[in-house]
């Protein structure tokens, strides 16, 4: 698949979303998927269970993530529509 030059969401959506769609995915899975490193993924996990988007649970040998879909976007002009919205809008039609 040929990524683009650009997209309308961050890595940061992007590992948010994949994460929404399976709560207990590897990093390496998420990585691949988003078109970044495992490290970058691993560092947006970081970034995003320390703002309270996610929370990060050990079962067994892998982590589980829960989201919060409740939080606000954070950029000013997005701020008044939460996480949850954008996943009502993104997620995929049957």
């Amino acid at each position: 698949m040929t990524k683009p030059g650009w997209t309308f969401l961050t890595n940061h959506g992007h590992v948010l979303l994949c994460i929404a769609n399976d709560p207990g995915i590897r990093l390496r899975d998420v990585a691949e998927r988003v078109g970044i490193t495992e490290r970058a993924a691993q560092r947006i996990v970081a970034d995003l269970v320390e703002a309270g988007y996610i929370t990060r649970k050990r079962v067994g040998r892998r982590n589980v993530y829960e989201i919060h879909p409740e939080r606000p976007l954070r950029h000013p002009v997005e701020q008044a529509h939460s996480v949850g919205e954008l996943f009502r809008l993104i997620e995929p039609r049957e």
